[in-house]
């Protein structure tokens, strides 16, 4: 499957910046696919190409009611012909919201499953309980990370013709910083910022599928875990958006960028570096998250 775009490489130009002696760049895999974007094209696009060449007719995943994946999963199935079957986690979520609403929209059947039963969705008495009714499937994990994931990631970087120093990128469940590290040269390494709170364990993840060992995790920006926000995180990245025309959600992006700026001011970098910095999307979720701000009179522009 072809790459819809090349996806741009865009400079952010601020007299922080060049306070700091510090070049920065962002690799707007946001812009891949218009439904499909950043990482979830990338983690996707060769366990599509592996279903259709062993001819399964339907993808059965795994995700939260606000999962960019269940999303971007939903909208792979109704644009390169699979059935697609999304296991929920929690109770049925009704009236819908944004994200399962566009996901039943491009056809995605919702199966809700509590969450003591979620957390067993590996086993096997889980798949006989719950999807042994369903023929001739394809099962993609959460968060759509495997060893097919990772090789897609391995070439967020392939055409990057920029020399450069670090790589940032926001961790979910570590399959994009796995494909990243695979593809660094020798004096480059990646700092990833996990979304999650007590993330200490995606080291170990990690480990399964990595080549080298020029990478670390920075935990101190979750804001609380799993899409935990507040008012400095939101005023920081509707800040960002007007200042630099680059739109950031609040659960992943948000939160790394939020952390690569709070590095910077305390001179975490040798001066003279070139960072990149990986976008990826998740903007889908912005509506979803703007409904449970409502209340608190905030809202991401």
């Amino acid at each position: 499957m072809y790459l819809p775009v090349k996806v741009p490489l865009q400079e952010i130009r601020d007299p922080f910046l060049e306070e700091k002696s510090l070049h920065v760049f962002v690799k707007r895999e946001d812009l891949i696919h218009e439904k499909i974007s950043g990482n979830k094209w990338r983690k996707l696009v060769y366990n599509l190409q592996y279903a259709k060449a062993q001819q399964f007719s339907t993808l059965v995943t795994f995700g939260g009611a606000f999962s960019n994946h269940i999303a971007a999963t939903a909208a792979a199935g109704k644009e390169f012909g699979f059935k697609t079957i999304g296991v929920i986690r929690g109770e049925e979520y009704l009236p819908l919201n944004s994200t399962l609403h566009y996901a039943s929209a491009c056809g995605m059947e919702f199966r809700y499953v509590n969450r003591s039963a979620y957390r067993e969705k590996s086993s096997r008495e889980f798949q006989e309980k719950y999807l042994s009714d369903i023929q001739d499937y394809y099962l993609i994990p959460e968060g759509g990370t495997n060893e097919l994931a990772v090789q897609g990631c391995e070439e967020i970087l392939a055409d990057m013709e920029l020399d450069f120093d670090v790589v940032c990128c926001a961790c979910g469940t570590g399959g994009t910083i796995s494909g990243l590290i695979n593809s660094l040269k020798p004096h480059q390494k990646v700092i990833g910022f996990p979304a999650l709170k007590g993330a200490g364990f995606l080291a170990e993840e990690i480990d399964k599928y990595v080549r080298n060992s020029q990478w670390s995790l920075n935990l101190d920006y979750h804001f609380g875990g799993y899409a935990k926000v507040n008012e400095n995180l939101i005023d920081f990245v509707n800040r960002f958006k007007v200042k630099h025309k680059i739109p950031l959600d609040p659960i992943y992006t948000g939160k790394m960028m939020f952390g690569l700026w709070d590095l910077i001011e305390k001179d975490y970098f040798r001066r003279g570096s070139t960072i990149i910095v990986v976008h990826t999307g998740g903007l889908q979720g912005i509506v979803g998250m703007n409904e449970r701000l409502k209340n608190k009179g905030l809202q991401i522009l």
